[in-house]
């Protein structure tokens, strides 16, 4: 048998072997209608080549640590107290300068399943039952908390905490599968993110291996009750944050890795544009008293996940080998945790960047909340919130 037909069987049984997934080894095996999206991202030379040489990121301190697993969201409440935290447990928990405290929770039905564990990545497969807040965001004028709970949609709670109340599961007849973020405006409507219409937070690798494009930009009406779509046809929609005169938010694209402005009011109302290329993965933004917006990135685009991003049929297939999820995921950030925060003014101009290059001290990041000349930073995987001095 010559090479070249001892390569094409090979290439052959690979091909069968793909195909089949006999022994459900794979990373998406038990997603049978698996599906790979091409990213429409923008070509690797027009990335962002500003980076942080001097790792600033590794001067923050990290605050407790192991007190909280998994704070994605930093708040705090108009008196100026916390932060307030929702963590992977799926309760709302605020510091009090002491101590961490209860606060509210998304979920009626909590109960054993929900106990402490060990990191924040132990609670995913119970997330749907205990609730997963994500988002937060103080209502000024009312001090009510508003919460995006992956599972449980657009929530409210009042001053006092406690149980959560839905106010929105769906939009247009569409369930909302993984509401993630949310910011209000001073009439009370509130913008949100909605990330997947198909795959829930419990399944997010999937969802970043397929780049699927089911993610949606919604508005509630707190006065009519309803929620429509802004945006659709988004891939993995994340982080939104108001402009400071209310004119526009920004809202970030995680497949992609773009910011992306919607007008709200003037001439170009309803209409939304590209407003900067962001050097990674997004997750949360936030506006700083100024009207520029910090970005939380989990990590840089790699050249890999560029290439498989572009072909999605190589990227099924290569999805299909017996190789785990998390190998997958370590390949696509570049083999480890490293985070970085960058911050853009109005017109889409990046005026600082932060990283922890080597993951040492900030390996991750899901939010940054500015406030005091110090930066809040939390993180859905880390057990802990670390606080960068800008001064």
């Amino acid at each position: 048998m010559t090479p070249a037909a001892i390569f094409a069987g090979l290439c052959l049984l690979l091909a069968t072997y793909c195909a089949v997934d006999p022994f459900k080894h794979s990373a998406v095996s038990e997603f049978p209608d698996f599906k790979a999206v091409e990213v429409q991202m923008p070509a690797w030379s027009d990335l962002p080549v500003e980076r942080d040489y001097e790792n600033l990121l590794q001067k923050s301190e990290i605050k407790f640590l192991n007190q909280i697993q998994g704070p994605e969201s930093m708040a705090f409440d108009p008196m100026g107290r916390g932060p307030y935290t929702g963590i992977a447990d799926g309760r709302i928990v605020f510091w009090d300068g002491h101590k961490w405290n209860n606060f509210a929770y998304t979920s009626s039905n909590r109960s054993s399943l929900c106990d402490p564990k060990p990191s924040p990545l132990s609670y995913l497969k119970n997330e749907h039952i205990c609730g997963r807040p994500l988002g937060l965001r103080f209502d000024k004028k009312t001090g009510d908390l508003y919460i995006a709970d992956a599972y449980f949609g657009l929530m409210k709670v009042g001053p006092e905490g406690g149980l959560a109340t839905s106010l929105t599961t769906d939009a247009e007849g569409v369930p909302l599968r993984f509401s993630n973020d949310l910011d209000i405006d001073d009439q009370g409507n509130v913008y949100f993110t909605d990330s997947s219409t198909k795959y829930q937070r419990r399944n997010f690798l999937q969802l970043v291996f397929s780049s699927e494009d089911s993610g949606r930009v919604l508005k509630y009406d707190p006065n009519t009750k309803e929620t429509t779509v802004l945006v659709r046809n988004l891939q993995f929609p994340n982080g939104i944050s108001l402009s400071k005169d209310g004119a526009f938010f920004v809202f970030c694209e995680g497949s992609i890795g773009r910011l992306t402005k919607y007008w709200l009011k003037g001439e170009k109302a309803r209409t939304w544009e590209p407003l900067a290329v962001l050097p990674g993965f997004p997750d949360n933004v936030r506006r700083n008293e100024n009207g520029e917006f910090w970005v939380a990135i989990h990590c840089r685009r790699t050249i890999y996940a560029h290439i498989l991003g572009r072909y999605p049929k190589v990227r099924e297939l290569w999805l299909k080998l017996p190789i785990s999820a998390k190998l997958h995921y370590l390949m696509q950030i570049g083999g480890r945790l490293h985070a970085l925060v960058v911050k853009y003014n109005q017109e889409g101009k990046l005026l600082q960047i932060l990283e922890d290059r080597q993951g040492k001290v900030v390996k991750a990041v899901s939010e940054v909340e500015e406030r005091d000349g110090k930066l809040w930073m939390g993180s859905v995987l880390m057990p802990f919130v670390a606080v960068y001095d800008l001064e």
